[in-house]
């Protein structure tokens, strides 16, 4: 089983060898570009190193606002404590208070009016207890944060001008949005009357969640936040202060390869690029995912450390970039995913096995994600190339499921199914990540990493790197199905077990 291992592990290793040397000739190369003098600031001066700041975000939350946020959430999480242990029963209301408290201090009360009345009003809609009508003023309310002149006229309700106001702004605003919906839908299935205003507004004004996510929906945050039982798991504080502890270091790390790889300014220079090897090239853009990954791994990781404290199970993590090689799998919020998912994509799609169902379905999820990242020509072109790949994946499956394919797989051993499968999922992955590279940095860059890698780069550069990441995509259905394994280990029918391997293969 370890000399399985060995191959995909090492051609990782290399690919990232040769990524990281080729990037390194490029960074001495050009230290002094015009490209590099905006983004690039002075860093660790006794070591002579600058620091790359293109990421305003990470910048944001862990260097030049990084005490605001550490006091915001130190003083979240010593109120939850304390009435936690004087008053469970009440820990919900002191979540909203300190929350309501904490927006009115930051941004003002005239930014509460706002926010407030947008509860307001699709807490009222949401007592006719019609789906659509939900759904259509929801989505309109948030059309008024992405065009003119209803964005001026909002952005009016924000008092005082700091660094941090547009971010507040449309991340407060949002989210909220986001929020209001997941309660007006969730009270349209409620049977028996419905839910007070208070609790809308205890969901809302959770501080951890409210400006920056992740969104978790309604009913879950209900019932949890409502549990009076606060009982801890075997383990569980442990695993909390291990989480914080690993989220410090990767944040340590990221800081030192800023001052080292500046792989979010690189993108930004065509010439430059044009001019880098075609292994720094494909390499750059598989890092700028991973970066990505990280960097929506590490914020939403620190909200849910606090949040776990306060007794809620947050979404998880997105999954990584290098585990990704199926469309369906593909996000890098799980909250938005798992909302988008519960009240659109599998509402409309049922049980994902009808070709127009799952179209309408898909088309309906990237249309009200278009309206959540703002229309704009990058993230309609992405929206358009990821709806595709989604449907394309469930054509793929419809085709082959009929005769002769399906008695062809029959025929074939486990192992061989699966080698023929990791060949489709090899194009999957390099797809997913031309899309979302086009979405993270611009067409431009997308349209270079493409031509390199297919047309360029061709056979020798493509061959070794479709080859790496089908040994990789191998060892990564390993481990996912002996997880499942392990996951359900009653013993299965043989034609079960069957069903079962080539779900993962």
């Amino acid at each position: 089983e370890h000399k399985k291992k060995i191959v995909p592990l090492f051609g990782l290793h290399l690919f990232h060898c040769q990524s990281s040397k080729g990037l390194s000739f490029a960074l001495k190369a050009s230290a002094n570009r015009k490209t590099f003098k905006t983004s690039v600031k002075p860093g660790w001066y006794y070591f002579g190193r600058k620091m790359e700041t293109a990421d305003f975000e990470w910048l944001m939350w862990f260097s030049t606002f990084r005490d605001h946020i550490i006091f915001a959430l130190s003083g979240h999480v010593l109120f939850a404590k304390i009435c936690s242990m004087l008053a469970p029963q009440y820990r919900s209301l002191v979540y909203m208070v300190y929350g309501l408290l904490a927006v009115w201090t930051s941004m003002g009360w005239t930014y509460v009016t706002l926010i407030l009345s947008h509860c307001i009003l699709l807490y009222s809609i949401s007592l006719v207890k019609i789906r659509w009508l939900c759904f259509v003023t929801g989505l309109c309310t948030l059309a008024t944060f992405k065009c003119e002149p209803f964005i001026s006229w909002q952005a009016g309700f924000v008092e005082g001008d700091f660094e941090l106001r547009p971010v507040f702004f449309y991340g407060g605003c949002g989210f909220t949005i986001m929020r209001c919906m997941s309660f007006a839908l969730e009270n349209c299935e409620r049977k028996d009357g419905n839910y007070n205003i208070l609790e809308l507004l205890k969901y809302n004004f959770y501080l951890p969640f409210f400006y920056f996510g992740p969104i978790m929906t309604f009913d879950k945050f209900y019932v949890q936040v409502n549990r009076c039982d606060l009982t801890r798991k075997e383990r569980e504080m442990w695993n909390i202060n291990l989480h914080g502890v690993i989220h410090l270091i990767v944040i340590i790390v990221v800081d030192i390869l800023f001052h080292f790889m500046y792989i979010l300014t690189i993108p930004t220079d065509l010439k430059l690029m044009k001019h880098l090897s075609d292994w720094a090239l494909v390499g750059l853009a598989y890092f700028n995912l991973v970066y990505d990954w990280v960097k929506a791994a590490v914020m939403f990781g620190v909200i849910n450390t606090v949040s776990r404290l306060d007794h809620l199970d947050p979404p998880k993590p997105p999954k990584c970039i290098t585990m990704l090689y199926v469309f369906a799998e593909t996000h890098f919020d799980r909250g938005i995913n798992d909302w988008l998912c519960k009240y659109v994509y599998n509402y409309l799609g049922g049980k994902h096995e009808n070709m127009v169902e799952e179209l309408v379905a898909t088309l309906c999820t990237f249309g009200i994600t278009i309206l959540w990242l703002g229309p704009c020509q990058v993230v309609l072109v992405w929206a358009f190339l990821n709806c595709f790949g989604l449907n394309f994946e469930l054509w793929t499956g419809k085709f082959f499921s009929v005769e002769p394919f399906s008695s062809f797989e029959m025929a074939m051993s486990e192992a061989m199914s699966r080698r023929i499968r990791a060949i489709f999922n090899t194009f999957n992955f390099w797809s997913i990540v031309l899309y979302n590279i086009l979405a993270l940095n611009s067409l431009d860059f997308a349209k270079l990493v493409a031509k390199r890698l297919l047309l360029k780069g061709f056979p020798i550069t493509t061959i070794i790197v479709m080859f790496v990441t089908y040994c990789l995509i191998q060892v990564i259905k390993e481990q996912e199905r002996r997880q499942a394994l392990i996951d359900d280990p009653d013993p299965l029918p043989p034609l079960a077990v069957n069903k079962i391997l080539s779900i993962f293969t």
